[in-house]
């Protein structure tokens, strides 16, 4: 099943790549405008495998995404497209299991 769901978010990233055009919103990326739930500062991050792990804090919420490997700062503020939301995800290269995670295929935009 994993292996399913992670195939699945390498097909979307295709076809995302492809067409400059989100697959979870019927839009380019630049038009979404609602991004407040996966937007905030990065408070942690970390690559491993293909990933970019990114651990994201907005007033007393924290949560974590994970995104096609890419450089990210912490105490940088991003926003992220809306992606699969994964519970119990168990990363064998981390060796770390997540409650929750969304895989995302990547920012909206990068604030300094």
């Amino acid at each position: 099943m994993k292996r399913l769901v992670i195939l699945s978010i390498m097909v979307l990233s295709v076809v995302f790549s492809t067409t400059g055009k989100s697959i979870f919103a019927d839009q380019p990326t630049e038009n979404i405008k609602d991004t407040s739930s996966l937007s905030g500062k990065v408070v942690e991050t970390m690559d491993s495998g293909r990933y970019t792990y990114v651990y994201l804090e907005r007033s007393d919420k924290k949560l974590w995404l994970a995104v096609p490997k890419m450089t990210v700062v912490v105490g940088q503020n991003m926003s992220f497209i809306p992606g699969i939301e994964m519970v119990n995800f168990e990363s064998k290269t981390l060796n770390r299991k997540f409650d929750k995670i969304i895989f995302s295929q990547g920012p909206i935009t990068i604030e300094e």
